[in-house]
């Protein structure tokens, strides 16, 4: 088990060098600064992002989140996605090509959903849900739509990315939806509970399909309360499930109702949660996620990240010394 870094940093000089200072050996880069190629990422970007990393003695060992316009016609069977699904299959293996083992990504159509945030230890500024407040808002895909038409469409996409993933050598992880309500905009949060996602799995058993696990997202989830999340991870990390691991932590096992928190604040028990992974072979890596806002920090939140690492780092050292 080991750090990593994500949440939206891009590969400069300035952050790679904060990054090797933090002891960080995985990156997640933002790929917000990717170039579109008609509808695509192109082999010899994603081979140059690669190497920007590996410039400064680290790993890009996971890519996530392809713009919504890639796929948003392969989650609500759009008169485009059969155009879509080509080009996310050259998408996936120009990232497996340019040397990039892990492609996360989401089924959220309309993306993550917060409500004005919330003040916590300190007057520092957490991002926060509420799912009355959210409803007030219309529909963003002009319609409703049901759960068994996105399950549809999923298993559409899963059985065709799948063995394109076996024969690239590549591992697709999705991410819970978040926030994990039932629906938003009229869409089903499908990545909504436990079962769920082991329906998921279902649709195509293989290495190649996992999870990005979001441990916030997760343990927003009705599903987290007592035991509960803590068996879960036992359960996905020993079918080999979990990717690689969003450690942060929310107010409650409620997704109609929570804000974020502090890394050492929440509901989780993230010793405990910390040694699920350890006990049960977990080998891979951790990342901060959607850190508070504290006093005097940057815009992406350089005082609250180095917080969240350090405690990430002492966590991972504390359950392999105690074990």
């Amino acid at each position: 088990m080991r750090p990593g870094f994500g949440s939206n940093i891009i590969p400069t000089a300035e952050s790679m060098t904060y990054a090797q200072q933090l002891g960080v050996v995985d990156i997640v880069p933002s790929t917000e600064h990717l170039p579109s190629l008609n509808g695509t990422w192109a082999l010899q970007d994603l081979v140059n992002l690669r190497r920007n990393v590996e410039n400064y003695g680290m790993k890009l060992s996971a890519l996530e989140n392809v713009p919504i316009e890639f796929y948003d016609h392969i989650m609500l069977n759009g008169p485009r996605r059969d155009e879509q699904v080509d080009n996310m299959i050259t998408t996936v293996r120009n990232i497996a090509r340019a040397g990039i083992p892990i492609f996360g990504y989401h089924w959220m159509p309309s993306h993550v959903w917060r409500t004005p945030p919330k003040l916590i230890r300190g007057g520092a500024v957490a991002t926060a849900f509420n799912y009355e407040e959210a409803n007030k808002m219309p529909l963003t895909h002009g319609r409703v739509y049901t759960d068994e038409e996105m399950w549809e469409n999923l298993e559409y996409w899963i059985k065709i990315i799948t063995p394109i993933a076996e024969e690239e050598g590549i591992r697709l992880g999705i991410h819970p939806c978040d926030p994990p309500a039932d629906q938003l905009g009229g869409i089903p949060q499908l990545f909504r509970s436990y079962d769920n996602y082991r329906r998921y799995l279902d649709i195509y058993p293989s290495d190649s399909c996992a999870i990005e696990f979001c441990q916030g997202t997760v343990s927003e989830m009705f599903d987290s309360e007592g035991d509960a999340l803590y068996e879960f991870i036992a359960e996905m990390v020993q079918k080999n499930k979990v990717l690689y691991v969003h450690f942060r932590n929310v107010s409650a096992p409620n997704p109609e109702d929570f804000h974020e928190e502090f890394i050492n604040t929440g509901h989780v028990d993230m010793y405990r949660a910390m040694k699920a992974y350890y006990d049960n072979g977990y080998d891979s890596f951790f990342i901060d996620d959607h850190v508070p806002h504290t006093h005097l920090d940057t815009e992406w939140g350089h005082r609250g990240r180095a917080f969240a690492n350090g405690y990430i780092q002492a966590m991972i050292e504390a359950v392999a010394k105690q074990a």
